[in-house]
């Protein structure tokens, strides 16, 4: 049985599973949809077409599915899908889309925003994310699964960080982060892999040579990048993640790769 606080406010056409509570001074709109076993502490706003999975945890201040922060933006049904086991601190906030930018924001399963945490209008966010204290993300970017923003760090529109990411505190993201990459730096750079989180992935010993040695000839091996990046297409074959990485190289869509400092790329 769903539990609703009577200073609530809830919009005919809402609605809320079973087993949600709904707690004082929350106010959800006409359009949202509420997973099953959710709790809203308390001045929670749920607005816009936004649709919330099973089990998530939202702390006091969240503001969900408000109006992109986007000048182009004219009141279009654009929406915000969140998934399931997702917790949410004070003060987070998630963006609908833009018609332009495909009208769907995403959040995978499971993850941690920490308080005044955000993301912007047409990202794409993958399972088991941690974002730190205002780790922010600016509109269209994709984010890949165990990625992990430090606090207070910010990144750009259009960027995309690979799965298993780790960036550091008070970081400006501009360019593409590898997946399995470790970036850091006031205007991030790529600093080597996240090798602790790889490790917690159950890579082993062998595999977390093969990967490095791989990182070695990329970033820092003879010759400019463009020459490294295709001596090494072969080793694709050596490892997933090899494959993996270099398949996200391939991909590039509107910014740069974050390179290591001094690589002479």
């Amino acid at each position: 049985m769903k539990k609703i606080d009577p200073t609530a406010r809830i919009e005919d056409g809402a609605v809320i599973g079973d087993g949600s509570t709904i707690g004082p001074y929350c106010v959800i709109g006409a359009n949202a949809v509420i997973g099953t076993g959710c709790t809203l502490a308390s001045h929670v706003t749920v607005s816009g077409h936004t649709t919330i999975g099973n089990d998530c945890t939202i702390s006091p201040f969240v503001a969900l599915g408000g109006p992109p922060q986007d000048l182009s933006y004219r009141g279009e049904p654009t929406r915000l899908e969140i998934g399931n086991g997702v917790t949410m601190r004070e003060g987070v906030t998630m963006n609908v889309g833009t018609v332009k930018g495909g009208g769907l924001t995403r959040v995978g399963n499971r993850g941690f925003f920490m308080n005044n945490s955000h993301v912007g209008h047409d990202c794409t966010v993958g399972d088991d994310v941690i974002f730190a204290t205002s780790a922010t993300l600016g509109g269209h970017c994709e984010i890949g699964d165990f990625v992990y923003i430090g606090g207070l760090s910010a990144v750009h529109q259009f960027t995309r960080i690979g799965p298993q990411v780790m960036v550091g505190g008070v970081c400006g993201v501009r360019g593409d982060v590898i997946p399995f990459g470790l970036a850091n730096g006031q205007y991030a750079v790529l600093e080597g892999l996240n090798l602790i989180g790889m490790k917690r992935r159950k890579f082993t010993k062998q595999r977390l040579a093969t990967v490095r040695g791989f990182y070695q000839k990329l970033f820092h091996g003879p010759g400019i990048f463009a020459e490294r990046l295709e001596a090494v297409q072969p080793m694709a074959a050596e490892d997933p993640a090899i494959a993996q990485i270099l398949t996200f190289i391939a991909g590039a869509k509107h910014r740069a790769l974050c390179l290591p400092a001094g690589s002479g790329s």
